[in-house]
């Protein structure tokens, strides 16, 4: 079998682009650093590039385009914003190249890598959905193994000082995405997102709480269908955990709750806390939103290395 790795290459030299860059070079197996794209010469992700022997550019996408380079790159990740991915996913899927988009574009669909990780490995573009959405959406999918959800809501708090221009750009984008995905990949009868970002100093971790109301399962079975997913979730993010005991509430015909646009319902109430640190690969450890997302990025590009290392084999 061919040990050679498939050549990557990252748009975007902000917060995500640079983490995502180091993380490859770091840790990665199956994927080559080959060039980080940027439109600020003076970015530092583009200055750390070149002291880490990788080839740069600050023409964005054209750019990147007129470069030796660009011939032998396999995969394309986006870590730029929702309003650049279109134009950017259509240079590369014309080219035959695979694209990871890390902003809330959804043009392709919606991959978290523990719930549906496999199942589109052989599209030309996959969406990493959110920050918010890689960090609950597991939690929302193991309660829905093992119980019908009616509705889930999450609430995704990060520092103010890990929300880059990108993600501050992209926020009306999150909300949406993220409730869809809740929805699709979740496998939520209804979602609901919403993104805080705190001022707090010092910065804060990122937190996460998600809101399940359920019916067709115990606390048992979801207590343990929650802490299942979260350990495959630290296989790829260990900074990943519950930050107390999953909480229950039930209501029945004695206490009902009313939820706006379902009506009354009558079960259980599921109430998860979870909080991401970050790996400090780049950042400080409190950017768990981008670790994860950076993370998740990286697990789905080397499944998809996989596939095509195994195809070429198998030719």
């Amino acid at each position: 079998m061919t040990s050679s790795r498939k050549k990557v290459a990252i748009l975007g030299s902000g917060n995500i682009g640079t983490d995502l860059m180091v993380k490859i070079i770091r840790t990665s197996d199956l994927l080559e650093m080959s060039v980080l794209v940027g439109i600020d010469p003076s970015s530092d992700g583009l200055a750390r590039a070149e002291r880490m022997g990788v080839a740069t550019t600050w023409g964005g996408m054209d750019g990147l385009l007129r470069m030796k380079e660009w011939a032998d790159v396999d995969i394309v990740f986006d870590a730029t914003s929702a309003s650049a991915h279109a134009a950017h996913n259509a240079a590369v899927t014309a080219a035959g190249k695979v694209m990871v988009d890390l902003t809330p574009a959804a043009i392709g669909p919606y991959v978290v890598p523990v719930v549906n990780g496999d199942e589109h490995i052989a599209a030309p573009n996959v969406n990493m959905v959110t920050c918010g959405g890689q960090a609950t959406i597991p939690i929302v999918a193991a309660i829905s193994s093992v119980a019908e959800v009616h509705y889930a809501e999450i609430v995704a708090s990060i520092a103010s000082k890990s929300a880059g221009p990108g993600t501050r750009a992209n926020i009306d984008e999150f909300t949406e995405t993220t409730s869809q995905a809740i929805e699709s990949v979740g496998g939520a009868k209804k979602g609901k997102a919403i993104i805080v970002l705190n001022p707090a100093e010092p910065p804060m971790i990122m937190r996460d709480t998600v809101m399940a109301l359920s019916s067709g399962a115990d606390e048992d079975s979801i207590a343990a269908a929650v802490e299942r997913m979260v350990t495959r979730v630290q296989a790829y993010v260990p900074g990943y955990r519950l930050k107390q005991k999953v909480q229950f509430e039930r209501f029945g015909s004695n206490n009902p709750v009313r939820i706006p646009g379902l009506g009354v319902f009558e079960g259980l109430k599921t109430t998860v806390f979870l909080e991401v640190e970050g790996a400090a690969h780049y950042l400080p450890a409190y950017a768990g939103n981008l670790d994860i997302m950076t993370s998740a990025a990286l697990a789905t590009a080397e499944r998809i290395a996989c596939r095509s290392i195994a195809a070429g084999v198998e030719k």
